[in-house]
């Protein structure tokens, strides 16, 4: 939010700090001051100046000459081409001499045969606006010789301040005034607004349809104004130092109002409202098309203003363009609402909108402001747009207003959480200072919190409160006797840190994704799962909690695809979300993603893209790690998201870890990615857990290897070959290598020949032929019982 530091200052007049030093009090206090700036670029040399005549140019009919009165008793010769130029305004006035920003430098000049001896200035010359379509007519009152930058208060600092959600109540000047009132213990302005009194009897009727969502509306008609007169120059000013923009007259009060003090606001045009307001629930299918030209359709749990014939505004997010004040209003109707947080969140992100109305609202706006603000925007309007106001017309359903229960505040809790006392009467003064009502009890105090705060709910809330006010750095450092407890971890435990140095040596790079993705993506990834939806999304795009890694992972590598890189490996660590039938939890994993060549392009090898092999290779080395990749089995098996085929589901020690394999062809094509990509994604707790290295005896005699090639069926896959041989037992099999797998010429149909070697070695004396050939035909035996395998002659 930005917030101009002198318009603050009019609400806490007695406050002597600086603005650095408000923005280091502010963040020490929980407001973070992301950075401050001048409310206007440097220049100088800028004064007030009179225009007494404005003549015709001789030489050129969009040149007018001008004498203007700069309040040194001389009338000086200045030719403008501004359309607005007239004899009798203020307008801001640059002396031969003066600099203007981007280092403009004003000098006598010639034009057309004409001298001219300085220069009549636009706000966009001043740096007051991107644009200007004339001079910047400055206040009939101004004196001229005054430098502009006084007139304006341009030495004005902005303060950019970053609030968290559960800080509404400094959504607004007024807000951030009572935040400092209460740090530094200075008096704060009173409000101080006048009832303005009704100079007709017109009343438009309001029905609160859905009171639970809206339970207090407050509305007035104002008859005869001129909604597109120009606002004043300080509440133009005031609006783009807070980053918004002039509108008109009735417009920009109500967005003064809310910057003020915290109150979204609307106008109607009267003559547009067919019949008397409802606030009602949408009517699904139900059209509107909102003030920027957007059409939308709305759903029936968005909370609507209408008339008896139509929705005109989706409440607390924008306004309608079919009753929106136009240039031809005279007469309008103005409200000022409470509606529910829970009946305005997601709202407006669901139709891909973000505004400053939907921004409080959805946060929470105080209860009790409404009556405060209509006075206020009443009262401004009829000074500045003309008009006479009816009374004051409120709707409330005070059954459905939200209720300050009294939140017990313990003494003993205070010291206990903060580690420090304060006397009772600074507890009182800090809390009354923030605004609640407290009365004593046996154990300490009952104390209800002011209507704007809505993060105060529970004795923590109040806790943190004082902490907060007093200052955390005032809460004395104390070192507490601790005993650490050493907690025995397993030798053969792998940290998470040489895995992610094995994929970084293996050509990977770390990615670090959303842990929110949408909803589409979810299902596309992992169908079987039902996502955790958000309740308050940022957007449609980050809607539900991955389930997964891939998703994050797969669209960087196709953003990095669509950028003409020709090769992509990416790993992740992070958590994944799953929604049980009773609960849900969350697991950390390890995914990787590749597509492109196994190796950067070079001269000593020859291309080859990367294929379900060479991911397997990575999973392996993973595992390897830990001493565990002959443990681990890979499984053929089919995953939604990979491609039939060329997937396999890995179990450890008989428990599904993960699963690796080629993305679904459908996939690729959705996601835009035309290449192949390989996927993995393992749980992280298991593949930490490896084994202790441990000595095993050399032998003194010489190993022998004998190859076996078998005959299996097509559906056996050589893993379960090697087990069945491992299985045996062989004190002799040092070593079993897979070497050959083939299906082809020569081979029975249905049948795959798979070669092997088995390396042998005696610890007592030499392996003789005998022993070998009996190793060999109990492996033979053993594969042709359970496996149904056949020696290939």
């Amino acid at each position: 939010m930005r917030l101009s530091e002198h318009w603050l200052k009019e609400w806490v007049p007695e406050l002597n700090l600086d603005a650095e030093s408000l923005g280091r009090r502010l963040t020490m206090a929980g407001l973070e001051l992301d950075g401050i700036e001048p409310a206007a670029p440097e220049f100088s040399g800028v004064v007030v100046a009179l225009v007494k005549t404005v003549e015709p140019h001789p030489g050129a009919d969009r040149l007018r000459v001008c004498q203007v009165d700069a309040g040194d008793g001389v009338l000086t010769q200045v030719v403008c081409g501004a359309p607005n130029v007239e004899s009798g305004m203020y307008v801001p006035f640059a002396k031969v001499g003066a600099v203007l920003p981007g280092n403009l430098r004003i000098k006598a000049a010639k034009l057309r045969g004409v001298e001219s001896r300085g220069m009549l200035c636009s706000a966009a010359e001043l740096g007051l606006a991107e644009s200007s379509d004339g001079l910047l007519p400055l206040p009939a009152d101004s004196l001229s010789g005054i430098d502009v930058r006084v007139a304006l208060d341009l030495d004005d600092p902005i303060l950019e301040v970053d609030l968290t959600p559960n800080r509404a109540d400094c959504l607004s000047v007024l807000g951030v005034a009572r935040e400092i009132s209460a740090l530094e213990a200075t008096p704060l302005r009173s409000i101080g607004f006048v009832e303005v009194p009704p100079g007709c009897a017109a009343v438009h009727g309001v029905h609160l349809d859905a009171p639970a969502a809206c339970p207090r509306y407050v509305g007035r008609v104002i008859r005869g104004v001129n909604a597109y007169a120009q606002s004043p120059l300080w509440l133009r000013e005031r609006l783009r130092r807070s980053g918004i923009r002039s509108l008109g007259a009735v417009v920009d009060v109500t967005n003064y109002v809310m910057l003020e003090l915290g109150q979204p606001m609307h106008a109607f045009d009267l003559s547009r409202l067919q019949g008397e307001i409802h606030v009602r629930m949408a009517r699904a299918g139900e059209l509107l098309r909102l003030l920027n030209e957007q059409d939308v359709e709305l759903r029936d749990d968005m909370l609507v203003i209408a008339d008896e014939a139509n929705a005109l505004a989706i409440a607390g997010v924008m306004g309608g363009a079919g009753s929106a004040v136009a240039e031809g209003t005279r007469d309008i109707f103005l409200e000022s609402a409470y509606f529910t947080p829970d009946a305005i969140t997601g709202r407006a992100r669901s139709l891909g909108l973000h505004t400053e109305s939907s921004h409080r609202f959805e946060r929470g706006v105080d209860p009790a402001l409404q009556r405060t603000a209509m006075e206020r925007a009443t009262a401004l309007i009829l000074e500045i747009a003309g008009g006479t106001a009816g009374p004051l017309n409120e709707v409330c359903s005070e059954s459905d207003m939200p209720v300050r229960a009294p939140i017990p505040l313990r003494r003993a809790r205070i010291e206990r959480l903060l580690g420090v006392s304060y006397e009772d009467a600074l507890i009182v003064q800090m809390l009354t200072a923030l605004g609640c009502v407290i009365s004593e009890a046996t154990d300490g105090w009952h104390v209800v919190p002011p209507s704007h705060r809505f993060d105060l709910s529970i004795e923590v809330d109040l806790i943190e409160e004082l902490a907060r006010v007093h200052g955390y750095g005032n809460i004395p450092e104390r070192h507490m006797p601790v005993r650490p407890g050493i907690v025995a971890e397993s030798e053969g435990r792998v940290e998470v840190g040489r895995l992610r140095e094995l994929l970084c040596a293996r050509g990977y790079r770390e990615a670090i994704s959303y842990s929110f993705i949408e909803a589409s993506l979810a299902r596309a990834f992992a169908p079987d799962v039902e996502p955790i939806a958000l309740s308050n999304p940022l957007s449609a795009e980050l809607a539900v909690m991955r389930p997964s890694l891939w998703p994050g992972l797969v669209k960087a590598l196709a953003y990095n695809a669509n950028r003409q890189q020709v090769r992509g490996r990416l790993f992740e660590t992070g958590l994944r979300f799953l929604s049980q039938p009773n609960e849900k939890e969350q697991e950390i994993m390890i995914g990787g993603a590749v597509y492109g060549a196994v190796e950067p392009l070079q001269w000593a090898a020859k291309a080859r893209q990367t294929d379900f092999f060479d991911v397997k290779g990575d999973v392996e080395a993973l595992l390897a790690l830990g001493g565990r990749s002959g443990e681990a089995v890979f499984i053929a098996d089919c995953h939604p998201a990979l491609h039939p085929g060329l997937s396999a589901r890995i179990e450890l020690a008989g428990e599904s870890i993960g699963w690796v394999g080629m993305l679904s062809p459908d996939l690729e094509k959705t996601l835009g990615l035309e290449r192949t990509v390989g996927l993995f994604e393992l749980r992280l707790l298991p593949l930490r857990e490896g084994r202790v290295a441990g000595f095993a005896p050399l032998s003194r005699f010489p190993a022998t290897r004998r190859d076996l090639a078998v005959l299996v069926d097509e559906s056996v896959p050589a893993e379960r070959l090697l087990s069945t041989i491992k299985d045996l037992d062989i004190a002799e099999l040092q070593d079993l290598q897979l070497f050959d797998v083939y299906a082809g010429k020569g081979v029975p149909s249905g049948r795959k020949s798979i070669a092997f070697g088995l390396i042998l070695q005696g610890f007592a004396s030499n392996l003789t032929d005998q022993t070998i050939d009996a190793i060999t035909s109990r492996v033979l035996k053993a594969l042709e019982d359970g496996l149904g395998a056949t020696p290939r002659g």
